[in-house]
């Protein structure tokens, strides 16, 4: 007996897909991803319409493979996701779709699926490796790609599971992320994606001599915020001042000696390297950033695999953001109020979703946001973020290659920061120098239809975005 189907075709007759119904998928490939629009032509193709598009994470390289044209033709009419990339960011931003998308945090997403919020019709699983029952893993197979944190809560839940692998070995596998027991139907495909696309626009060292100063500052900050002690818990993004912040810690940790319990999050190879150099007793892995962190996911035991909902849900028992000490987040704006916008662009666009930042800084001890002042002739701190993408309050510092804007609700870590040194700077100085640099931005023109709501990780609506007016002239 298995649960081999021989064609995406064929899946999804056997899974009743119908007009109206939803379809989930998980981007751990990132920009190698094939699966999504693999299947999402194939429903075009069969006359499928007004399909609602559960995913993780839109990005470029999946969209470019004829996405465009399936919301165009109304194959696809919704979306729930953690972010979309440009391709699809500009039919959300400029109100093509016909209803609105809704864009949740990491840790969001899967409270929204346990509680019914979202309810899965089929969900659709890039598996680089499974067997024929439908067990499989991220960590073997030509595309190994290393967690598998995002689709677990989707298996769970969804009315049918399908595996899509381009690895099918025999019954059965030794290593699961997702067992048989959840899944229907499995079907082996020439190749789900290209590992090369992982790491694209995400993990690279910095020689940016900008990003370096702010790596500095956010280093010091982490220094003497009185977390850095023995049992220190770190995340940090794959960014370039992320990346050369994590080098600063290893190298500090190793000089004061400090022994840290877990780092967590989107694992580089930077974090792997603290791992096996012992500075950190476990990695705590959602995704892995890099084949490095995939290779590590697959041969350290004290590297973990863990779902979204065990990474950021603010409804399970418990939850890894939660425990955390310190972490590095970017920003796209920041306003006088300390509200953070990393979803729309400078033009209006939607580009990016929030990943775990408005988990990781609520949960947090220490949220750290490093941005330049200016980026292209714009500034990054301004009077009003474009979109509210985690709230202020939970912001403690902002830094800035002209010094640390500390938020006033936190007024003992200011005084840390002070008493060692640390050059601060007002946020109200910060963004009045920003627009002495570059200007005030022209304002953006928006129109009178929602397109798309930004839901924090608790379910509450942070933001309502209206459709972008295009400049006719």
């Amino acid at each position: 007996m298995n649960k081999l189907v021989d064609s995406i075709d064929k899946v999804i007759d056997l899974c009743e897909l119908k007009d109206g119904m939803s379809v989930s998928f998980h981007h751990h490939l990132r920009n190698g991803d094939y699966v999504t629009a693999m299947v999402l032509n194939a429903i075009g193709k069969k006359g499928i319409k007004n399909i609602k598009v559960c995913h993780s994470s839109i990005l470029d390289g999946m969209a470019k493979n004829g996405l465009v044209d399936l919301v165009k033709q109304g194959v696809i009419t919704e979306i729930d996701t953690n972010g979309v990339n440009s391709l699809i960011g500009t039919l959300v931003s400029t109100g093509v779709f016909p209803t609105v998308a809704k864009y949740r945090t990491h840790g969001g997403r899967p409270k929204a699926i346990e509680s019914g919020e979202i309810k899965i019709d089929v969900a659709f699983i890039a598996a680089p490796t499974a067997d024929p029952m439908g067990n499989m893993n991220g960590v073997d197979g030509p595309s190994a790609c290393g967690a598998m944190g995002y689709p677990m809560a989707d298996a769970r839940h969804a009315r049918k599971v399908v595996a899509i692998t381009d690895n099918l070995v025999p019954y059965p596998l030794h290593r699961v992320s997702i067992d048989e027991t959840l899944v229907d139907y499995v079907v082996n495909v020439d190749s789900i994606g290209d590992t090369a696309g992982i790491a694209t626009g995400a993990v690279k060292v910095t020689r940016d001599p900008v990003a370096l100063v702010l790596a500095k500052y956010a280093t010091q900050v982490i220094q003497y915020s009185g977390l850095f002690v023995n049992g220190f818990s770190f995340q940090a993004g794959a960014s370039g001042p992320a990346i050369a912040t994590t080098q600063n810690v290893h190298n500090m940790m190793v000089e004061q000696k400090i022994h840290g319990s877990f780092l967590q999050g989107g694992i580089t190879g930077y974090g792997v390297d603290m791992l096996e150099a012992g500075l950190f007793d476990t990695i705590i892995d959602v995704q892995s950033f890099d084949t490095k962190a995939a290779a590590s996911i697959k041969n350290n035991p004290r590297h973990r695999e863990v779902s979204a909902s065990c990474y950021a849900n603010p409804n399970a028992k418990s939850c890894g953001v939660n425990s955390l000490d310190a972490v590095i987040l970017g920003a796209l704006q920041v306003d006088l109020d300390f509200n953070v916008n990393v979803h729309i662009d400078s033009n209006g666009y939607f580009i990016a979703g929030s990943g775990g930042h408005g988990d990781t800084a609520h949960g947090s001890k220490l949220a750290i946001i490093v941005a330049p002042l200016t980026r292209t002739r714009f500034p990054t701190i301004v009077p009003k973020v474009y979109c509210k993408s985690t709230p202020g309050k939970d912001i403690n510092v902002v830094v800035t290659e002209y010094g640390v804007a500390v938020n006033p609700l936190y007024a003992e870590l200011r005084q840390r920061l002070a008493e060692n040194g640390v050059k601060l700077i007002s946020i109200e100085d910060l963004q009045r120098k920003a627009e002495k640099t570059v200007g005030t931005p022209k304002p953006i023109l928006r129109g009178d239809k929602v397109v798309a709501e930004i839901i924090h990780r608790d379910g509450t609506v942070l933001d309502r975005i209206h459709n972008l007016q295009l400049d006719k002239g």
